[in-house]
């Protein structure tokens, strides 16, 4: 039972407002979700599925407020989606240890904190076209590694598209929240399918993350930028990195 959870009622508190800001960005959470269940020593085996099942929703709503402003790239997308999805289905099916998947998502942590504060922001004009091949590739690897710990893997995609210079920012948002949606969606089937149980309360978390998620998304589609708060989810996520690697 995920509400059996010491101070529950502040985890409850902080969720909407992580939503909100992974969402303002095109992503659905997961990193941040997962950070927050380590501060609150969550049952290891409750993490995974419930973050998958947190980040199908909040992405499925910042994907509908995206791809209505405009900025979806389908071709993109698609080079990523057809190798990520099957992949993200058989990571979803594979257990680590305990000790080294709180090991794993700690070192991930990094890629989410870089991104809240904007060292994966730059964008140019021009436009590098992407290969067929190059999505496959990137697309499977990022695929698997977010079954694998219960990401959506946009908090990788996005700084893989504007490094790449594949797509400007809001295009990579677009992408990656509906990347997140379908890669969370065939992971937590992945979960599923070996037998893994959804905990009933965790979709009470879900109702209070998609507050967060649609005004985050709504905002983020369109012009939002809120400095003071990203930095605020930074230092959170730098203390949960920390926690998760060296105690």
């Amino acid at each position: 039972m995920i509400f059996n959870v010491e101070h529950i009622w502040l985890f409850l508190i902080i969720l909407p407002i992580v939503a909100f800001l992974y969402a303002s960005v095109g992503h659905g959470g997961a990193s941040g979700y997962l950070a927050l269940m380590a501060l609150f020593s969550f049952a290891p085996e409750t993490m995974k599925p419930t973050a998958l099942l947190l980040n199908v929703f909040v992405a499925g709503i910042a994907s509908y407020h995206y791809y209505k402003a405009g900025f979806l790239n389908k071709r993109l997308f698609l080079f990523f989606a057809i190798a990520s999805i099957p992949m993200a289905f058989i990571g979803g099916t594979i257990e680590v240890d305990a000790a080294i998947y709180r090991k794993i998502l700690g070192i991930l942590l990094i890629f989410a904190i870089l991104k809240m504060l904007n060292v994966f922001g730059k964008e140019r004009g021009s436009i590098n076209k992407i290969e067929i091949w190059q999505g496959l590739i990137v697309g499977g690897i990022i695929g698997l590694f977010s079954g694998l710990i219960g990401i959506g893997g946009g908090i990788i995609l996005t700084p893989v598209i504007l490094l790449f210079h594949w797509g400007k920012m809001k295009e990579a948002a677009a992408v990656s929240a509906l990347f997140i949606l379908v890669n969370s969606a065939s992971a937590l089937v992945g979960q599923i399918s070996i037998g893994v149980q959804i905990a009933s309360d965790s979709f009470i978390l879900v109702g209070i993350a998609l507050v967060g998620g649609f005004l985050g998304s709504y905002h983020g589609s369109r012009k939002f930028n809120n400095g003071l708060l990203r930095y605020l989810l930074a230092f959170v996520l730098i203390i949960a990195s920390v926690k998760l690697i060296f105690v």
